[in-house]
């Protein structure tokens, strides 16, 4: 058994409604491309996309230390998350390693925003992108006020 088998034998959200469970690699870092492209899209606009740039490295940087070999090249100052590096690194790897840091660097890319604006407006901003089946971010932060 692969070793990330026996913790993640689906795709699990934000790329479940896109993926099907045996989706190869390719199609994973695909999804994951388009995905990213999308959030770029949506979130330039409010944040700008020297925004959307930092928040993308600094959560590809937290990732690669849980996947090692999710590790961009150093760039200094970077105007855009270069979405082609981000779907070569994934589609180099095996269908469940490609889906687990795929999904754990779109979530932690959701959770760094959600730290910074709140996670109710963190999840109207992204309803859209993140997908229907995706369940409402329950974690409260401190923009958010307590009912």
């Amino acid at each position: 058994m692969h070793p990330d088998q026996s913790s993640h034998r689906r795709i699990g959200a934000p790329l479940a409604w896109r993926l099907a469970d045996d989706s190869p690699a390719a199609d994973v870092a695909a999804a994951c491309g388009a995905f990213w492209l999308e959030l770029d899209a949506a979130l330039s606009p409010i944040i700008g996309p020297r925004g959307v740039a930092a928040l993308g490295q600094r959560s590809l940087h937290l990732a690669s230390g849980r996947y090692g070999w999710l590790t961009a090249a150093p760039n200094s100052a970077p105007a855009t998350l270069d979405a082609a590096m981000l779907v070569a690194l994934l589609g180099s790897r095996h269908s469940l390693d490609a889906a687990a840091a795929a999904n754990f660097f779109l979530q932690t890319f959701r959770d760094l925003l959600a730290s910074l604006i709140g996670a109710a407006l963190t999840e109207q901003l992204l309803r859209k992108v993140w997908g229907p089946s995706d369940p409402p971010m329950n974690s409260p932060t401190a923009q958010d006020p307590t009912p």
